[in-house]
């Protein structure tokens, strides 16, 4: 199996932490948002990944060389493939056109999930991965017959078809089909809203005879803006019942689970938690944290935080509450 990671979008509604690091990078209670999600495909799928694809941006060498690690460490062989310009989901996995032959697993790297397993069902042309919601307007949604198969892919619909929220990661059988069929559009220019979608070359298959079927997950957490971020930040606590590092300095320190703690990390009159990650090399004094992420190498002092996203390299002093602040950022009292 091989399996392709479209994650070449700028994050604008992540910003600022995305004006540094590439939000499928932003760390989740120590690892970054699209290593979580490998690990859980991995860990849910009966296949072994061959290859994993990562289809990017510029985000410099370091970041690649990171993406192969994170590939290398699951056992399966890491690539780097680049989408230039914001062309569609559909040209984004056709940048990674190497790797779509046989078995396919897509996913897009700003959600997380949490399944037992992660239905593939081999008889059929594929799986399009979906959680049932209450508002099914803002999402793409499928309609089923009552054979359990997929019969129409609506964008976003105003009024109600379908309770069915396609969550962004989808099963393929025929990767070569997938692939001739997104070529199809880019050859004759055939776009939706402007771009080169993979609806649309997957409504193209189900038409041709390709039958597709509901693959339904646990939970389904995005990480499309901060105060979604912090939601999803909080169930991966939960499932994970936090992480204290051996080398974290607790001196007069309250921790609530579920809480992590990174490396080399130092807390001192202070009450964190629950629902806190504190990235490695961090320094928190006198201060109340709750449901918030303070990443790495930052220095939080004398802060009451509640759901707040603070970046790398930070420094906090004063009193303040519900923070989104980005990496390399100095605040207090006098220049807040």
């Amino acid at each position: 199996m091989n399996v392709i990671i479209p994650m070449a979008g700028m994050g604008k509604r992540m910003r600022p932490h995305t004006l540094t690091i590439p939000k499928p990078l932003i760390q989740i209670a120590g690892k970054p948002i699209v290593q979580r999600l490998v690990e859980e495909i991995m860990a849910t799928c009966n296949q072994k990944a061959e290859n994993i694809c990562f289809v990017i941006g510029d985000f410099g060498k370091e970041v690649e060389e990171n993406l192969i690690k994170i590939a290398e460490d699951l056992g399966a062989k890491g690539h780097i493939r680049h989408q230039d310009e914001p062309l569609g989901t559909g040209h984004a996995i056709l940048c990674g056109k190497d790797f779509m032959e046989g078995d396919v697993f897509v996913a897009f790297a700003d959600t997380l999930f949490k399944a037992d397993q992660m239905e593939m069902d081999e008889s059929k042309g594929g799986v399009i991965y979906v959680k049932t919601v209450e508002d099914p307007r803002p999402f793409g949604v499928v309609k089923l017959n009552d054979e359990n198969i997929i019969t129409e892919l609506i964008e976003k619909p105003q009024e109600f078809v379908s309770d069915l929220a396609i969550i962004g990661i989808y099963y393929f059988k025929d990767g070569e089909m997938l692939k001739n069929e997104i070529q199809y559009l880019i050859d004759n220019d055939i776009k939706d809203k402007g771009e080169f979608q993979l609806t649309s070359a997957m409504d193209n298959m189900r038409k041709k005879g390709i039958k597709f079927v509901p693959g339904k997950v646990d939970e389904w957490l995005d990480c499309g803006n901060k105060d979604n971020t912090l939601h999803t930040h909080s169930r991966v606590l939960h499932h994970m019942n936090g992480s204290i590092e051996n080398d974290a300095v607790l001196e007069n320190a309250t921790i609530i689970q579920p809480t992590f703690l990174g490396k080399n990390v130092k807390i001192t009159n202070s009450v964190i938690g629950p629902h806190v990650s504190i990235g490695d090399n961090s320094v928190i004094e006198d201060s109340i944290i709750k449901a918030s992420i303070v990443q790495n190498e930052s220095i939080v002092k004398q802060k009451i935080l509640n759901n707040s996203m603070i970046g790398n390299s930070v420094k906090l002093l004063g009193k303040s509450d519900d923070l989104n602040i980005g990496d390399y950022s100095i605040q207090n009292e006098t220049t807040a």
